[in-house]
């Protein structure tokens, strides 16, 4: 009988309970030039964003919103599914691409590009669960708020960016990140309450 260290018998375990959980994405075949593609519909749903949207920047934005995770991507050595390249980053395994990383390399690159007429939000989904928190980055016309932007999220399916507007987001009902802290402050006063409750009754 082959003997199996007990720490790589829990790794092996953790993989396997999320693939059986099943993944939200997979890495997708695709390329730049399938980026480049979709670059137009993309460009052309944040151009709609406000009146005020200046084409030039929605282009820019998509542009650069298709095409720089698959830089990401390659910078993460992604060959797997999301959660299994999470839990391979979590393991030491891979140098980074948990969804934070990808929503904060996101943004900078955006950020950098001092748009005028767009506006960049952050956002969390899930910020009463910790361990299946998930962020991302929310594009809107300049001024208005992040239930009024694009979803631009290239965590959930390996570089290959999933974009949608915030409230039509079928997977994620996204809070400000503000409001998600605020909730997870919450969540752990909650329990050291709780546990300081159990203290004082021993």
């Amino acid at each position: 009988m082959v003997h199996i260290p007990l720490i790589s018998r829990l790794h092996f375990a953790l993989a396997a309970c999320l693939l059986a959980a099943g993944c939200t994405g997979s890495q997708a075949d695709y390329s730049t030039v399938s980026a480049m593609n979709e670059v137009a519909p993309l460009a052309g749903r944040i151009a709609t964003l406000g009146p005020g949207v200046d084409p030039q920047e929605a282009e820019r934005a998509a542009r650069i919103a298709l095409t720089y995770p698959l830089q990401l991507r390659a910078e993460y050595e992604v060959e797997d599914s999301p959660l299994v390249h999470n839990t391979k980053v979590n393991m030491g395994l891979k140098p980074r691409g948990l969804c934070k990383d990808w929503a904060d390399d996101m943004e900078a690159r955006l950020r950098a590009e001092g748009f005028e007429t767009l506006t960049l939000h952050r956002a969390i989904a899930n910020a009463d669960n910790a361990r299946i928190e998930h962020s991302t980055v929310i594009v809107s016309a300049r001024g208005a708020g992040l239930y009024d932007g694009l979803v631009l999220d290239p965590w959930r399916f390996g570089g290959d960016l999933y974009w949608a507007p915030v409230t039509q987001d079928e997977t994620y009902t996204w809070l400000p990140r503000p409001e998600a802290f605020a909730a997870r402050r919450a969540r752990e006063q909650a329990k050291e309450n709780l546990a300081i409750g159990h203290g004082e009754t021993l």
